[in-house]
């Protein structure tokens, strides 16, 4: 007992990538910015090697290929054979598909609203513009209004001029629907959760994301008056989640019974590691690359955005977290099922919004604050749990 208690005390980040993903971001918000200033063509002629459709680009291939092997190690990590245990542990996994689905993405989307819509659109300027992608299949003539935005042509291609803060609300909704990331199994093992059961809730939220991602950011997006952009949307859950997704579980399938888990475990995913961190960083860079002169001039637009997702982060975890004391969860069940809520997979939400709306968008930019402040609410959140344990049995 002793043992297990003195190993379950030593649980901590081992993995430099994860301590310090804060730090990561920060470099490369700064290299992006000076790749931007420095040779401003690079991050634009990548993008530009695209799949287009009626002349516009839809799928930029250099972002796809990054966006895949990002997602790829999430999806090859889960043993969806273990979806079907969740029944034994009904309560948990019913309230953070509740908490996710049904409460989460409102939520965004009112406080997120609130501030940059009101509260901040002065400070992030009430006359500012974005151009964003026209919705995948629309063909409107310049001049024409579409949601918010009105349609011009830019450098030859018909984009959608919307306001900036419209712009990073779309991001924030984008992120707001896409809850929980295999980041969260750290947060839950930080916490002394029950590793098990935080598995399988990223397998049915996978899985319930194939579902309701589109549905619910089409409708949030139209609300908003934002474009809505139904077939891209469909086509971005393809590729950047059912296609990981599938690669995922067959390959998984196949290296366990070619080489064991032992090796898949210890070896595989070991070697997945810096793809994963290149593919991120190197996504990161560019997309900075395009946004360092709207930082340059606003260097407080970051901090504009940070507000809303850290109040909505906070939010989600303590009705989550109070939810699972009235309902007597354990707290090795109540911990994760909190975390999970208040984590977004912040991966699909940069890849949707860089689908959606274009690398160079507000949209883009404003996923990747939900990575920035990732780590260091999330870690906050973790020393929460593990110090109001007495409050579960």
């Amino acid at each position: 007992m002793k043992k297990e208690e003195k190993t379950r005390e030593e649980r901590k980040l081992t993995n430099i990538f994860e301590r310090y993903l804060t730090v990561w971001v920060i470099l490369c918000i700064a290299a992006g910015i000076l790749l931007g200033r420095v040779a401003p063509g690079v991050a634009k002629y990548l993008d530009g090697i695209s799949i287009f459709v009626s002349g516009a680009p839809v799928v930029s291939i250099p972002i796809a290929i990054c966006l895949f092997f990002m997602m790829y190690p999430i999806m090859v990590k889960i043993d969806f054979a273990s979806v079907v245990k969740a029944g034994k542990s009904g309560k948990p996994v019913l309230l953070t598909l509740f908490v996710n689905w049904a409460i989460k993405p409102f939520t965004m989307y009112a406080i997120t609203l609130v501030f940059l819509g009101f509260l901040f659109r002065g400070l992030i300027g009430a006359e500012a513009t974005d151009l964003v992608k026209l919705p995948f299949g629309l063909d409107l003539p310049v001049g024409a209004t579409h949601g918010a935005g009105i349609v011009v042509l830019h450098e030859g291609i018909k984009m959608l001029k919307i306001p900036l803060w419209r712009s990073y609300f779309a991001g924030c909704i984008l992120l707001g629907i896409a809850p929980c990331t295999a980041m969260v199994l750290v947060w839950g093992y930080l916490a002394r959760g029950n590793d098990g059961l935080t598995l399988v809730m990223v397998a049915i939220n996978s899985l319930t994301m194939l579902l309701l991602y589109g549905p619910l950011g089409g409708f949030l997006l139209g609300v908003g008056r934002l474009p809505v952009p139904w077939q891209a949307l469909l086509l971005s859950i393809s590729i950047y989640v059912a296609l990981p997704l599938v690669a995922g579980y067959f390959s998984r399938r196949w290296l366990i019974a070619a080489r064991g888990e032992e090796w898949f475990n210890t070896k595989f995913l070991h070697a997945l590691t810096p793809i994963t961190i290149t593919a991120l960083l190197l996504t990161l860079v560019l997309l900075f690359s395009f946004k360092g002169e709207i930082i340059l001039a606003n260097p407080l637009t970051i901090l504009w955005i940070a507000i809303p997702l850290f109040i909505q982060t906070n939010l989600i975890f303590w009705l989550g977290y109070w939810w699972a004391r009235l309902l007597k969860l354990s707290y090795q069940d109540a911990a994760p099922a909190a975390m999970i809520g208040a984590s977004n997979h912040f991966e699909v939400a940069i890849a949707t919004a860089t689908m959606l709306f274009g690398l160079s968008s507000g949209a883009a930019l404003a996923t990747v604050v939900g990575v920035l402040i990732e780590v260091p609410v999330m870690l906050w959140l973790v020393r929460i749990c593990l110090r109001t344990q007495s409050w579960f049995t």
